[in-house]
């Protein structure tokens, strides 16, 4: 049955309730069922698009009818990426209060660029970035800007440092660009991940000429090589570390190259999408020793933190070449000349989300001793799987351990390992990737979902076996 467009009457009136409870409904139905559901999609494009696809109606459909279709084809389309059992990507599930927090933001439908819009959210965000801060231990000073992920926050970070090097060496790269500008130097580790390369891009300072720095076996930037890198480099400097690689975990050794890029009178940028939140565990802290006297960090609290897509946060400990790398001004905008907060002075964007509240909810709710429980219980996980999958004759894990990553290969050989990942993901038991590592093909489970018991690790590590052992034996009888 088709509506007209809600009068403004209407909001008096059920018709929020009315979607609002249906939508409460499928979504308590869809949350109960993943501690045992399929974590794989069961259902691919053709089919989604046969359901879903129609022209596009002159009057409308019932927006009941629209939820509840939208409900079901999740039901068997969607990746459980909130299951307690998907290890695919450093992707966290969402925290009760932080999803709940976050139906709030969507009914509040608050712009969160300037305080005039939302008081409310500008004094939430300033309180979340100040609790960041102390809960990673880095200066409070910093500057705080709560983006849309790691991507975007590297990419702040870096255009503060492109601000403050290039303004050393005498150029507004904001008002003059980057033509004619004195060459800005790019120093980043072998095994630096993609979100870098991207943002210098988007800052125009390319990737070809980015000055690489090997690494070890574990993926750790050698500081050794990189002193000898630095010292061969005339010119303003940019230098990009990584506090948890994508693939092992490891930590770059941070405090070595900090006191190299320091000598050099350089920009440390840290790359923390997930490793920053080493730093809220007293056992693991030590991992990211050294990481304090950087000048930039970016991390990912809808990783680690466990709150809704999409949140990453960008740090700056120079508050003032943030703000200057970020800040707008229009005549129409009203913006603060005073201690209110302007979100659009620490972000790319005008028009946001108010992302900041779920973390202000989630770190409020778990206070530092929760935070702490729930990134040990992940590396704790990550450990148990480690460890009962190396038992096991003809499997190898490639890393050590050290924080919630774990790489594993079948039978050292590509294909069959290639097989297995693809054999799981179909089982449905848990749901993980591959990856290359070091020229081979290797599984990649990345444990960082606040549910994720031992009981998951142990069925998950269950089915790869069951899925390693079938494919073995097909291959040993073929």
């Amino acid at each position: 049955m088709a509506t007209d467009p809600i009068p403004s009457s209407l909001f008096q009136s059920a018709v929020f309730d009315e979607y609002l409870d249906n939508a409460r409904m499928h979504a308590g139905h869809y949350l109960r069922r993943l501690p045992d559901r399929h974590v794989a999609a069961r259902a691919g494009r053709d089919e989604l698009l046969s359901a879903l696809r129609m022209p596009l109606p002159q009057h409308g459909d019932e927006g009941g009818e629209v939820i509840d279709l939208l409900a079901q084809q999740a039901e068997r389309g969607a990746v459980a990426c909130n299951s307690p059992r998907y290890f695919g990507f450093v992707v966290g599930g969402a925290y009760p209060v932080a999803l709940a927090a976050d139906w709030l933001v969507s009914t509040w439908d608050q712009n969160a660029g300037i305080y005039a819009i939302s008081p409310l959210v500008s004094v939430v965000e300033e309180i979340a970035g100040q609790w960041l801060l102390d809960l990673f231990d880095l200066p409070r000073e910093s500057g705080v800007g709560f983006v849309t992920g790691c991507q975007m926050a590297n990419f702040t970070c870096l255009a503060a440092a492109r601000h403050q090097m290039l303004r050393r060496a005498g150029w507004d790269v904001e008002a003059d660009g980057l033509q004619g500008a004195p060459r800005l130097h790019v120093v980043a580790s072998a095994e630096s991940h993609v979100t870098i390369d991207v943002a210098l891009r988007y800052l125009g300072l390319g990737t070809r000429s980015v000055h690489r720095v090997e690494t070890d076996a574990q993926g750790r930037m050698n500081a050794d090589r990189l002193r000898k890198v630095v010292a061969s480099i005339e010119g303003p400097m940019i230098v990009c570390a990584q506090a948890g690689n994508v693939n092992t975990g490891a930590f770059d050794p941070l405090r070595e190259v900090a006191e190299v890029v320091r000598e050099r009178g350089a920009w440390l940028h840290v790359d923390g999408a997930f490793g920053l939140w080493a730093r809220a565990s007293e056992s693991l802290r030590g991992l990211a020793d050294g990481i304090e006297l950087a000048d930039s960090w970016a991390t990912d609290a809808h990783k680690w933190l466990n709150v809704p897509y999409d949140c990453g946060v960008a740090i700056v400990r120079h508050a003032q070449d943030h703000r200057e790398a970020m800040t707008s001004q229009a005549a129409y905008l009203i913006q603060t000349h005073g201690e209110e907060r302007d979100a659009v002075d620490w972000v790319p964007e005008f028009s946001r989300r108010a992302r900041g509240v779920p973390v202000y909810a989630t770190l409020r709710a778990l206070g530092k001793g929760g935070v702490q429980d729930l990134i040990d219980a992940s590396c704790e996980r990550a450990r148990q799987m480690a460890d009962a999958l190396r038992t096991a004759d003809g499997v190898q894990v490639l890393n050590d351990v050290v924080l919630n990553q774990v790489l594993v290969r079948f039978g050292d050989d590509d294909d069959l390992t290639r097989a297995v990942i693809a054999g799981v993901q179909r089982d449905g038991t848990c749901w993980l990737g591959g990856t290359t590592w070091q020229g081979k093909a290797a599984m990649r489970i990345s444990v960082s979902n606040w549910a994720t018991s031992e009981d998951d690790a142990e069925r998950s590590v269950a089915a790869i076996l069951r899925v390693f052992h079938a494919l073995h034996a097909a291959a040993g009888t073929a």
